[in-house]
């Protein structure tokens, strides 16, 4: 049997609930009925569930260290918290001032710099289909909130934010400040934060000499060594039934992530508007199921040389989070090239339809659970 199934559940927002429940609903569990010493631990971050599993050490190590993850993880939160009083708020607050004619300027913690290069990065590499600068249209539709109304926004002022063309590119650095020339720009890493905290993880457990673990935020994934003699084993989400649409075995430090239109969305006469936002329409894509993407460690974008630094190559955690969406909003036509302009060779699409199109390398990974849709590989 899998060991976890991916869900991918909607990232934000961040609500009260869900931190008191980061703070007050950590579970430490010695699963008995597996091969011993396996512990986990479960919270409540990021606006969904996180659960840690560690294989092979001692348990006062165990839940030493993912205590410290989840407070890792709950200070992550609230730097990144796009709509509640926080860092990326008050950044937020400030580059709604700017004009074209007088540009807007905030310092940025150090920490935080690094994280929006990178993001400014893949949105460029992606077409501007990941684009962590529409924060006011995911408010305007709603999905900003932990419970909203199923409502369409009005279409004069989807149109407006989209002739506005809020992008990472309006940013740039200037020292330590962050200069903005466009007022519409409101930055929303919830496509990429998730997986920066797997690769946060990963890394401290690595440090600490773990060396076998399993990290799920929500349906992202992150598999360090092995369970024992087998491989970490997940299960990927069928988007129109419980249950999973095929498993996977996963290798050390590769991770996996999925967007869904199941994850959060709302339906008006019959027709299903999910929170997977097209930037070029202001409207939710509306051509694709579900995307599935893994990567392997030591990822490197597909434009990058051998000389490329360490520091400029997108680590497996972040590129699992981010690539799915691009790859969901592009569609069935446009998903495979995009695909390969980001670097990502194994990949899975669900189409509304229901027929799935899967790369070469990624269909000799996965196990099909039956019945299965038709599936169709892509060179």
């Amino acid at each position: 049997m899998y060991h976890a199934l991916l869900t991918a559940r909607f990232k934000w927002p961040f609500t009260p609930l869900a931190i008191s429940l980061a703070l007050g609903m950590v579970l430490a569990l010695s699963l008995t009925a597996c091969t011993p010493p396996l512990h986990k631990q479960q919270s409540y971050v990021f606006g969904t569930l996180v659960d840690v599993t560690i294989y092979g050490e001692e348990p006062a190590k165990a839940q030493r260290v993912t205590a410290q993850i989840f407070k890792d993880f709950d200070a992550l939160h609230r730097t990144l918290h796009p709509w509640e009083a926080g860092t990326l708020e008050r950044i937020n607050g400030v580059l709604a001032l700017a004009s074209h004619d007088s540009p807007a300027k905030v310092s940025l913690p150090p920490g935080v710099i690094p994280l929006l290069q990178d993001a400014s990065r893949l949105s460029e590499q992606s077409e501007g289909l990941f684009n962590p600068a529409i924060g006011n249209l995911v408010r305007l539709w709603g999905f900003h909130s932990d419970t909203f109304a199923p409502r369409l926004p009005d279409a004069a002022a989807v149109q407006k934010w989209v002739h506005a063309n809020p992008r990472m590119a309006d940013l740039h650095m200037e020292g330590l400040q962050l200069v903005g020339h466009n007022p519409a720009v409101r930055i929303d890493l919830g496509g990429y934060a998730k997986g920066y905290a797997l690769d946060m993880a990963a890394a401290y457990l690595k440090s600490q000499g773990v060396n076998h673990a399993l990290i799920n935020i929500g349906g992202n994934v992150m598999a360090l060594g092995k369970k024992g003699q087998d491989a970490w084993k997940i299960g990927i989400q069928h988007p129109r039934r419980a249950g999973a649409l095929a498993t996977l075995a996963l290798h050390d430090g590769e991770a996996v992530g999925t967007s869904g239109d199941y994850q959060r969305f709302f339906e008006i006469n019959g027709k299903r508007y999910s929170h997977l936002i097209d930037p070029r329409t202001g409207w939710p894509a509306n051509q694709t199921q579900a995307v599935t993407v893994l990567i392997q460690p030591a990822h490197a974008s597909s434009n990058a040389s051998t000389s490329t630094p360490a520091s400029e190559l997108t680590k497996p955690g972040v590129l699992s989070d981010v690539a799915s969406k691009p790859l969901f909003i592009a569609g069935p036509t446009d998903w495979p090239r995009l695909a390969k302009q980001m670097g990502v060779k194994h990949a899975l699409f669900v189409r509304t339809d229901g027929t799935i199109d899967v790369t070469p390398a990624f269909n000799e990974r996965l196990s099909w659970e039956k019945p299965v849709s038709p599936v169709r590989v892509i060179e």
